[in-house]
């Protein structure tokens, strides 16, 4: 019994487009930004941009969200992402903590559907369990991932930074296995259907 591709995946052309997305790691004090591009040559990563925008915790707040807004639309018109992703807030012990993250969330959000970008939330495990294989995993294992996957000789600094691009990472690694399995049940279900039909 010989095993060759299917007939969907015969039918459908193996291509892979060139992608630009910015993963945001959300804070008021320090939102990290990460740019990441799959190449559609081979379909690798690469990261494109990387850093953090800080606030001073003396300034009042509203300044401070303030310059968050101000330096993300700055960034969206510089890097022009395909897609945003937001680290999304599940679990916070510390209340002021997880309200501030909230509020430069938002920010972001509303950031890119302003600027058209498409839009997409993850939470800390859903990137660990993308990157590592568990959500347990620790950040510095997350960030040692993120190093091999995008081909970085050192771990990305400073952290804020690193979360970011694994955001990006998680995304373009999770919507690459969506889309298979989307093509592989599309697939089955056509074989189903037309062995009904006979």
């Amino acid at each position: 019994m010989s095993v060759g591709p299917s007939a969907a995946a015969q039918n459908t052309p193996a291509t892979v487009e060139r992608v630009f997305v910015l993963g945001v790691d959300p804070g008021v004090s320090r939102c990290g930004y990460g740019l990441v591009e799959r190449h559609a040559r081979d379909g690798s990563l690469s990261a494109r941009a990387a850093g953090v925008i800080e606030t001073d915790p003396a300034t009042p707040m509203a300044e401070r969200l303030f310059i968050i807004q101000r330096e993300l639309d700055a960034l969206l018109v510089e890097l022009s992402p395909q897609v945003v992703v937001v680290e999304r807030v599940f679990f916070q012990v510390n209340v002021k903590t997880a309200v501030s993250v909230c509020q430069a969330s938002g920010l972001a959000l509303a950031a890119a559907a302003g600027h058209g970008c498409s839009v997409v939330e993850y939470t800390a495990n859903e990137v660990k369990q993308a990157l590592v294989g568990y959500g347990s995993a620790t950040k510095e294992q997350v960030q040692r991932m993120v190093a091999e996957v995008l081909g970085l000789r050192q771990v990305p600094k400073p952290p804020d930074a690193a979360d970011a691009l694994a955001l990006a990472v998680c995304h373009l690694s999770s919507h690459a296995l969506r889309r298979a399995v989307e093509l592989a049940s599309s697939g089955a279900l056509g074989a189903a259907a037309r062995g009904a039909g006979a």
